[in-house]
């Protein structure tokens, strides 16, 4: 087997590993494309675990692209959301080509991994999102097993402390989802406000490219639900539930393009969070069939 087929064979579980640790697929492309490059320098035929080497690989790759991403997202203007992920089966969905509802590619996690810092985030997706063992991880991060041992010890602590209330089931997940959308048609504060948690957090993500957009998180049932009826009946948009980043979801379309999509949290059957990307740069791979090309 050539090196070109035998990568070909771990893209997708390198694809998933990137995006869980950069939150953007085009970012995630690139550190897949660049772990590529090394392996094809490299002399493979001494490799005994492929598998291995690459996850380290693209690793790397990613923990020194997070230093300059976050230092880009600090002036972001308003809330920073990953690049929706909308249909399903798809590689950045992995590793192991995981069923729905994995919370580790939810928007709600990934944006709260935004906040570790890259050591930490990378300690944690290796170990947590992995399984690899510490000493894989270690070598990866570039320091010792025991400094690799508390920087995951402190991302657990943070996600244990700031992580959403999640549901890990299919339907209620959907079924709380499709509420949503049918009170957004009818049009009915009280109606929307009674799918949706009296906490509930609305961040939209414009990128300073969309008029109207929040530019903080929203905080409340009712503030919520009149915020997004307001919105709802500014123009003409063509609503559909669809996969998005491995739960169901909303994806916006008007005039033939998409102009938005919604992923959510959910909590036994309301909506805790509800992340609203509709910034243009992010939307450009959702074709018009819903599906992320």
């Amino acid at each position: 087997m050539d090196d070109a087929t035998e990568f070909e064979r771990h893209r997708a579980h390198l694809t998933g590993v990137a995006y869980r640790m950069l939150g953007t697929l085009a970012d995630a492309e690139d550190a897949v494309q660049e772990a590529y490059l090394r392996f094809a320098r490299s002399d493979t035929a001494a490799l005994r675990d492929v598998r291995g080497w690459l996850t380290t690989a693209v690793a790397r790759i990613c923990l020194d692209e997070l230093g300059s991403a976050r230092a880009r997202r600090e002036s972001y203007v308003g809330p920073w959301l990953p690049e929706p992920v909308v249909g399903s089966p798809h590689p950045a969905l992995g590793p192991e080509e995981r069923v729905t509802l994995d919370e580790s590619v939810s928007m709600a996690m990934l944006v709260l991994l935004e906040s570790l810092s890259p050591a930490e985030r990378t300690s944690f997706v290796l170990r947590d999102v992995l399984g690899l063992p510490y000493g894989e991880v270690a070598r990866t991060v570039g320091r010792s097993e025991a400094a690799c041992r508390q920087l995951v010890a402190r991302a657990r602590a943070h996600v244990r402390r700031h992580a959403p209330r999640f549901t890990p089931d299919h339907d209620q997940h959907t079924g709380a989802v499709k509420a949503f959308l049918a009170a957004c048609v009818h049009g009915q504060v009280e109606e929307l406000v009674r799918v949706l948690d009296p906490d509930v957090v609305l961040r939209s993500d414009g990128g300073g490219l969309v008029s109207g957009v929040a530019r903080r998180p929203v905080v409340g049932a009712d503030r919520v639900a009149r915020l997004l009826l307001a919105v709802a009946g500014r123009g003409r948009v063509e609503p559909a539930v669809r996969p998005v980043n491995g739960a169901a979801g909303v994806v916006f379309g008007a005039d033939g393009e998409v102009v938005g999509v919604m992923g959510f949290t959910v909590a036994g059957h309301v909506i805790t969070e509800i992340d609203f990307v509709l910034n243009p740069e992010k939307l450009g791979r959702v074709g018009p069939t819903g599906e992320t090309q």
